[in-house]
């Protein structure tokens, strides 16, 4: 489930833009929205979206509410992806040479033909 969370977060460019901003340190709710033509309300949706996924943490001071990156997720999603990435290599690989045997037989075949 954390790792689904993480690629749902990801998936979408306003996530990511906050989560760019936020990697160059800790921003108030209202900073992070300035840039975005869409309303605080929607840009709060966005950080519970980021919130559940563990990516972005809070902290209240007052009135003021603070969000910092947390990339622990990001690094479990890298590895995720690495994995199957090794995997998927792994299978092209195999059929890569599967496909060469099979030509190699298929000229074979044909050069004693003529």
């Amino acid at each position: 489930m954390e790792l689904d969370d993480t690629l749902v977060a990801l998936a979408d460019e306003t996530r990511r833009s906050i989560l760019k901003r936020l990697a160059g340190g800790d921003a108030r709710v209202t900073e992070i929205a300035a840039p975005f033509d869409i309303s605080l309300n929607s840009v709060s949706k966005h950080i519970r979206i980021l919130e559940r996924a563990g990516l972005v943490r809070r902290r209240v001071e007052g009135r003021d509410h603070f969000l910092s990156l947390d990339a622990a997720p990001l690094d479990s999603a890298a590895a995720w992806l690495q994995r199957e990435r090794a995997a998927w290599t792994a299978r092209l690989d195999r059929l890569e040479a599967a496909l060469r045997a099979e030509d190699a037989i298929e000229k074979a075949k044909s050069r004693r033909k003529t």
